[in-house]
């Protein structure tokens, strides 16, 4: 028997996390309206989904991917791992992402003495996008 880890997006934004053992099945559920969380905040796409080989395996990822930020969610949906790793490091221990460019307010080409200031981190996008879980649905 095949077991899912999956990740829907609700259609407030959030993201919820779930297993099954017949994702097809499980994601008629949610779309029908028979699961308490996602019933409100239709309607929802299933947006990443991983197999396991046992209940206990899909449950611990869920778990796992339930908790992290929503940036770390993002992350694993695109498949960055790169900036899944990065996400994964305590906020003082992580580099600054290269977006490609500046985010200098020196737009003269001159250079500062000063060293430049920590990444901005918005608590939006650090704050785990975990709202109290509501009881299983059938």
């Amino acid at each position: 028997m095949v077991f899912w880890a999956y990740m829907l997006r609700c259609a407030d934004g959030r993201y919820y996390t779930g297993h099954t053992d017949n994702l097809e099945q499980r994601i008629g559920q949610h779309r029908a309206r028979l699961c308490n969380y996602t019933s409100t905040r239709l309607p929802v796409k299933l947006v990443w989904s991983e197999t396991f080989e046992t209940r206990a395996e899909a449950i611990t990822v869920e778990l796992m991917v339930g908790g992290w930020s929503r940036a770390k969610k993002e992350a694993l949906i695109a498949g960055d791992w790169k900036r899944v790793s990065h996400f994964a490091k305590p906020l003082k221990e992580r580099p600054v992402l290269d977006h490609g460019f500046s985010t200098s307010l020196e737009t003269n080409g001159e250079s500062s003495t000063s060293p430049p200031p920590p990444p901005f981190a918005s608590s939006e996008v650090e704050k785990a996008d975990t709202p109290d879980r509501q009881p299983e649905c059938p």
